[in-house]
């Protein structure tokens, strides 16, 4: 029956031409400030701002198997180098896969995600995730996706972070105006299991979004506003506080990327973080001011 199906598929795409692949790459420069240089994995703020540069690359490659089958494989690496805290000076590859199904009614896929950062040049953080997901539109202008996520990371010289994680996600788009304005409504349900049980914590996270492009000159601007937020329970008392630690968490971040000459453009941002907690260390707010220079091709 399998020999049979996987025929009849054969016959209906052997005539399909499929598309050559393509290739896309980004560069990235900039400057920002931070007003409180903080490592957020281990509950860790200095209470102090700096300025720091900026680079990132990122590359893609994508292509077609069949008419319904599409591959694509990405690795993006950035830097951050800060004026004064040097020893917090941040590097992070992420290299991707990604595997998708057009099923036309739904989309189907899987994606494949391997990070590794490292502060001051030393090992810091290693991630291992994958992704199966389904998404299509229920309507003209309503698109919707849901995603199951686990993870595994692991902390140098931290031990008891390290963390296996699951996750369910649930996004829903409404096109105003196709893809040059619309809106994006998130719902994550997260379990993680640290090493160390009073790191172990269950959360509920909501995320809004707001895309819009607009004519600059005969130029397309894009504008992209931004909140989240994040409800962290944990599960066992923390001793230094003598009770369950909990967490509140409130991002806000705004975009905005004016095209100059040809495939350059200019990013300017800003955001801020507010995270309200019983444990002393994780509760402070938090502002980044930036611009950024890209090249795309």
């Amino acid at each position: 029956m399998a020999w049979l199906l996987a025929t009849h598929t054969w016959a209906q795409q052997k005539d399909y031409a499929l598309a050559p692949a393509q290739y896309s790459a980004e560069v990235g420069m900039g400057a920002e400030y931070d007003s409180n240089v903080s490592i957020e994995e281990v509950d860790r703020a200095s209470n102090q701002g700096d300025y720091a540069m900026t680079m990132d690359v990122g590359l893609e490659a994508q292509k077609e198997l069949s008419r319904r089958i599409e591959v694509a494989a990405t690795y993006d690496v950035s830097q951050v180098l800060y004026k004064d805290f040097s020893q917090v000076d941040r590097q992070t590859h992420i290299l991707g896969a990604d595997l998708a199904l057009d099923l036309d009614a739904v989309d189907t896929g899987v994606s494949f995600y391997y990070i590794n950062s490292r502060l001051d040049n030393e090992k810091f953080l290693e991630l291992y995730r994958v992704s199966p997901s389904v998404s299509g539109f229920l309507a003209k202008k309503w698109f919707a996706r849901g995603a199951y996520v686990y993870s595994d990371k692991s902390i140098e010289n931290r031990p008891g972070r390290d963390a296996t994680t699951n996750s369910g996600e649930a996004d829903l788009y409404y096109f105003h105006r196709g893809l040059r304005s619309y809106f994006n409504l998130g719902y994550r349900y997260k379990d993680e299991d640290a090493d160390t049980d009073r790191l172990d914590y269950t959360s509920n996270s909501l995320k809004l979004r707001y895309i819009h492009r607009f004519k600059i000159f005969s130029r397309i601007a894009k504008l992209e506003l931004a909140w989240r937020y994040e409800d962290r329970n944990y599960s066992s008392v923390t001793p230094s506080i003598g009770e369950d630690r909990d967490d509140q968490r409130h991002r806000w971040r705004a975009d905005f990327e004016i095209p100059i000459i040809g495939r350059s453009a200019v990013q300017v941002y800003y955001g801020y973080a507010d995270y309200e907690s019983n444990y002393p260390s994780a509760d402070y707010t938090q502002y980044l001011v930036g611009t950024r220079f890209l090249y795309r091709w």
